[in-house]
């Protein structure tokens, strides 16, 4: 009897990888051109390997139009979900070969909501980094939706993220947690006083962070207490609050608290607690629940459990 000496051995695939990534990368970038420029390939070169893959399945994965980009096809979405796997497997597989034992190496994208970047980045740029130095970390700060779409497409491979309207298929872990507080002009009527209440401030303008979650979970906590903001500017940038804020044009809410809120206005503020309490808002760090974690993954996760994070400051009324 002879042996059959290819026996469990899975045939080889007629695809390539690179033409897989070429496919993944215009579906990112939604055009070939920009594609191939992050990708240091000509234009042509990208479009004719993802041709070459559409020969290969027999089956048409993107429609291309010079004046509106690159769009997938419905077989295209689901070649492309599988190629980001495919991939992430393999890049986790050069690694790990390329990787001494007690070491670890290679690349890790690490997502982050801006408004906690003062808090978590330095930690993680200098303490972690410092643990791992063959790592190659990269920061990506960006809303909290886009963040949960880059985490479910394997764009970022983790991120820290206020606890609130957290995307289903994601892991966390709770890290610490704040209130919110509100900052008044210093020469404000209040900025004396021990605590203020938001019925005090109902008819005052006020400075809304306008970045999804904070800005629905703000407006939360004023409809639980029954008043309506009188909403005189919104911005995406909580230091823009403070510098508002500093020159009297209204109040404001943050949850971040900055050592030193004067420092990045050069007009006071001042920081008031709420009361009656509101509850504190958790921070976390968010992983792919669909995904199997990296040891990457696992040692940022760890890292981030053993930081002395930001105390929970005292809350009137709790």
């Amino acid at each position: 009897m002879e042996l059959d000496h290819n026996a469990g051995v899975p045939p080889l695939m007629p695809f390539t990888l690179r033409q897989l990534a070429y496919l993944v990368a215009a579906a990112d970038a939604g055009t070939i051109v920009v594609a191939a420029a992050r990708m240091h390939v000509s234009p042509s070169t990208m479009s004719d390997a993802i041709s070459e893959l559409e020969r290969i399945v027999d089956t048409r994965l993107c429609v291309r139009r010079k004046a509106h980009g690159l769009t997938l096809t419905t077989a295209g979405d689901r070649v492309v979900a599988d190629a980001r796997v495919l991939l992430r497997g393999a890049q986790e597989l050069y690694v790990a070969l390329n990787s001494k034992a007690d070491q670890l190496s290679g690349p890790i994208t690490v997502g982050c909501f801006p408004t906690l970047a003062p808090t978590v980045l330095p930690p993680l740029l200098s303490a972690f980094a410092t643990e791992h130095p063959q790592l190659d970390i990269d920061v990506v700060e960006a809303p909290q939706d886009r963040l949960a779409q880059m985490l479910e497409s394997g764009r970022v491979d983790l991120a820290f993220v206020y606890d609130v309207q957290l995307p289903r298929g994601v892991h966390r872990a709770k890290l610490f947690a704040l209130p919110p507080h509100v900052l008044l002009p210093a020469g404000h009527r209040l900025a004396g006083a021990p605590h203020v209440q938001l019925e005090e401030l109902a008819a005052e303008d006020f400075i809304m962070l306008d970045s999804p979650p904070s800005s629905t979970h703000t407006l939360s906590i004023f409809d639980a207490r029954g008043v309506t903001p009188r909403v005189r500017h919104r911005t995406g940038n909580p230091d823009v609050v403070r510098t508002l804020v500093g020159r009297g044009l209204g109040y404001g809410m943050l949850i971040q608290r900055h050592m030193n809120p004067d420092a990045v206005t050069g007009f006071p503020v001042v920081v008031k607690e709420i009361f009656p309490a509101v509850p504190p808002l958790a921070i976390d760090v968010v992983w792919s629940a669909d995904l199997r974690p990296t040891r990457r993954i696992e040692a940022v996760i760890d890292f981030a459990r053993r930081v002395q994070w930001p105390p929970i400051p005292s809350v009137v009324g709790a």
